[in-house]
């Protein structure tokens, strides 16, 4: 992998464990030569990652709207800051740098993001690994909430193992480059769809 896409929030978060997380996390993908994409903001566990990542001689490239841009929360020590017009054109070119996806602790828009490209590999458009860094078990209800899914049949279980969780950066960077993506949900249309015979 020569670029992770890192979702995570904007705020800086209840507990300095997830900052400390995000420069952990920085250490290890610069120790490996990976570089950093990330949504381009200098705020919050963004901001964070971002300058841990330069700070110990990484690359990182931000994505940023041109209206976030002018509201002044662009990061402009980067190696690159691409300014894009839209949310959706962020978020495609970000996949599009990235062969994976990490989210760190975040909200409503780091959910989004890491749903999206993880809803786009059960489809088959990306054969790319996504995952949570779990940081003081910040996405435990999360993942027992994918289980239940997974329990209620909405979730086949080749598709909900798509979501790597560890609390360990390298650990789980080491899952994510032993990852095997499994047969896409369009793939198994020639077979049964969430357990429903094809009609």
């Amino acid at each position: 992998m020569n670029r992770i896409c890192v979702y995570c929030g904007s705020s800086p978060g209840k507990n300095p464990d997830y900052a400390d997380a995000a420069k952990s996390l920085a250490a290890a993908l610069v120790d490996r030569n990976i570089g950093l994409v990330y949504g381009g903001a200098n705020v919050g566990i963004m901001g964070q990652i971002a300058d841990a990542v330069i700070a110990f001689g990484g690359e990182v490239t931000g994505i940023m709207p041109q209206f976030l841009v002018d509201k002044e929360v662009a990061h402009l020590g980067l190696s690159e800051l691409k300014i894009v017009h839209s949310m959706h054109e962020r978020k495609s070119l970000m996949a599009d740098l990235a062969e994976g996806f990490i989210a760190l602790p975040g909200g409503l828009g780091t959910l989004e993001e890491l749903f999206e490209v993880l809803t786009w590999a059960q489809l088959g458009f990306h054969k790319k690994p996504c995952a949570l860094l779990n940081i003081r078990n910040y996405y435990d209800h999360l993942s027992v909430f994918l289980d239940h899914a997974l329990e209620e049949q909405f979730i086949q279980p080749s598709h909900r193992n798509m979501l790597l969780v560890d609390d360990d950066p390298s650990r789980l960077l080491n899952a994510m480059e032993d990852y095997q993506s499994p047969m896409s949900a369009l793939e198994a249309l020639n077979g049964k769809w969430i357990g429903r015979d094809k009609t």
